[in-house]
Parts: C-alpha cells; structure tokens; sequence
C-alpha cells in the first residue's frame, strides 16, 4: 500500500515566505512540516511514501536524500545525534511522481495512479499534521472492519463554520465512527447535515482512483478528489472516523501554522 502526499502547491498563503522555498518546508518546531507527514506515512501500513511534487520544489527531494559529506562532516565535529538525524531522514522509503500542471487535488492524486497499482491507498495532505501517528491505523481497522470500505477522517467544527468547509451526511454507528451518506461541499449552516468538516486523511478503496480518470473539472477548472468520492458512494460503502480536535493540526494559514507550532513547542517543553 502507497501513501500519496500531494504537494506541488504554489503556497500562496505564505508568500513571500513560499516564494523561493515550498511552503511544506516550512519550519514546525524542529522539522519541516512535510516531515512530519512523511514519518505518519511511513508509522502505518503504507510501505512507501509518494510524494505528488512540482519540479520546482527540488529542496523537498533534497531534504529526503542521503547526504554522506554533511554526515561525516557532523561526526567529525563529534555532532553524532545531528549525523544520525539526518541519516535517518535521508533514508526514508520516499519516492516522487509530478504534476506537471495545478489543475486540482482528484489531478494531483491521478498523477499517482501507477504507483498504486489497482490496490487501496493512503492520501495525506501535506498541510495536516498528526503528529502521534495514530489515525491511519485507526482508519485501517476500520476499512478492514467493513470489507476494505474507503474511509475519511473528519474532526467536528462550530456549526457556524461549516460553510467553510466539506461535510459529510450519515449516522454514527461507534462512537467515533459514521457511516457516510454523501459528501457536502461548504453546506448553509442552516441545513447543513452534521458538523463533521473533511480532515485531510483518507484510506480509499482502488476504485476511488480508477473513477478520478473520468472526473470532470469542477469548480475553478480544477479536477475534485471530492467528486470521485461522490462517484464511489454509488458503488461502495464508506465510513469517517471522527477525530479529536488536539490530535490534529491544519498548518494551511499562517495564523494555523504559528498556532501549531505554539501549541507543539509547549507539548515538546512538557515531555
């Protein structure tokens, strides 16, 4: 099984600051952001990590790659932990595929599709951090509880905010676990369906890729993941698992990304 991280995103968020270095190297405490998604990757049952990148985004191919010299140089000046650190990144199972165009999340994930060949497989979006890595797991008992259902994770938001995000319909049959009816996209508050907004984790079933060939684009001309999930709602059962808001962090503002690394660095002083 394959874990996709989509990050060929232009990070208009952040410029300046993502003018000349990809917003997911972005420090968050002591590693770049991606870093962190990579390793929750590599923690589950995915037994390598594709990340869907932009050509122009070299530094985060460079963070990933063996570099002997600055090893040796380390241990050299007796800085053994830095050495091993870097190894360790260095040696991580991770390889690339390209999007060569923005042309949208369901595109992004396509791009990956011989990478998966025909089995299930993990998207993790590279502005979501979960850094006690337990939710992929999660999600696989899940999946594996229901004939290898897709399953999403979704994180409960103020019934006043739902209209900023995807939200999903459905009854819970766990406590932390729903059965998806159909995916909403920015819902009135007023009739919206629950408050349980998309978090950016998802485990999907082979099919899910097979019907992003024929997805249409949608809003902004771009090709929705969101769309193929409809689709496979017509064909397949799926499920959410609901996730508790501290376990869980969307780093895609800058206000979102400092909250995170506050809240982090205090987690870190605690240990």
């Amino acid at each position: 099984m394959k874990a996709l991280i989509p990050a060929a995103g232009l990070g208009t968020r952040f410029l300046p600051a993502t003018k000349a270095q990809p917003k997911e190297m972005l420090l968050v405490v002591d590693r770049p952001a991606i870093q962190y998604v990579v390793e929750e990757g590599l923690a589950s049952a995915a037994d390598e990590v594709v990340i869907i990148n932009s050509r122009q985004k070299k530094a985060i191919e460079d963070h990933f790659s063996p570099d002997p010299e600055l090893v040796a140089l380390l241990r050299s000046r007796g800085k053994d932990a830095y050495a091993d650190e870097v190894e360790r990144v260095g040696a991580m199972n991770v390889s690339y595929v390209y999007q060569e165009e923005a042309l949208g999340l369901g595109h992004a994930v396509r791009c990956a599709a011989e990478k998966t060949a025909g089995e299930p497989f993990y998207v993790l979006l590279g502005d979501v951090l979960v850094p006690g890595n337990a939710m992929l797991p999660r999600m696989q008992e899940i999946s594996d509880a229901h004939g290898g259902a897709s399953v999403i994770a979704v994180m409960p938001v103020p019934k006043e905010d739902v209209g900023r995000f995807g939200v999903i319909a459905g009854a819970a049959v766990a406590d932390d676990v729903w059965k998806v009816d159909s995916l909403v996209e920015k819902p009135d508050p007023a009739v919206a369906p629950s408050n349980l907004a998309v978090f950016g984790r998802y485990l999907l079933s082979p099919r899910v890729m097979e019907l992003l060939a024929d997805v249409e684009p949608g809003v902004g001309g771009e090709i929705q993941l969101t769309d193929a999930l409809d689709a496979v709602l017509e064909e397949e059962e799926m499920y959410a698992l609901v996730v508790d808001p501290a376990d869980g962090f969307d780093t895609g503002t800058v206000e979102s990304w400092l909250e995170t690394n506050n809240v982090l660095m205090q987690r870190r002083r605690e240990q």
